[in-house]
């Protein structure tokens, strides 16, 4: 039986998810291990830097929260390769949100191993796609 613990802020669903993973990082994070990386040296190579004690330290919260699970691939110097629970996987939901909002906002942002919005050639996508039907305005 698992006994509920007191929110830090509210019982807001918002604000609690924001507590786990509302940070600049967490969520670029799982969106690298959607698209296949899985070491550390992998996540430290990403476009954005991240910088390595912040990354260590995102790592151990998601760990903690349950997103991600660390499985030692080498022992000296121990060496984790990361892989998503199910929790984290069912984070693609909020992240595919997250890129329809800024392709449709923001222009001049990519979808990762893609080019711009609208334009060029594209590689294709690491995570599933969905068809989105319009409804006439």
């Amino acid at each position: 039986m698992s006994i509920a613990k007191p929110f830090a802020r509210s019982a807001c669903a918002v604000a609690n998810s924001l507590d786990i993973v509302g940070d600049k990082w967490s969520l670029l994070v799982v969106r690298d291990l959607l698209h296949g990386k899985s070491t550390y040296g992998e996540l430290a190579d990403s476009p954005e830097r991240i910088p390595t004690n912040i990354l260590a330290e995102r790592l151990k919260r998601l760990e903690a929260a349950g997103i991600i699970v660390g499985t030692p691939y080498q022992e000296r110097p121990v060496r984790y390769a990361y892989t998503l629970t199910p929790k984290g996987k069912a984070l693609g939901d909020v992240l595919l949100a997250f890129v329809r909002w800024g392709k449709r906002h923001i222009p001049g942002t990519v979808v990762m191993g893609r080019g711009p919005a609208g334009g060029g050639t594209a590689a294709p996508a690491a995570t599933t796609r969905r068809t989105r039907t319009t409804r006439a305005k």
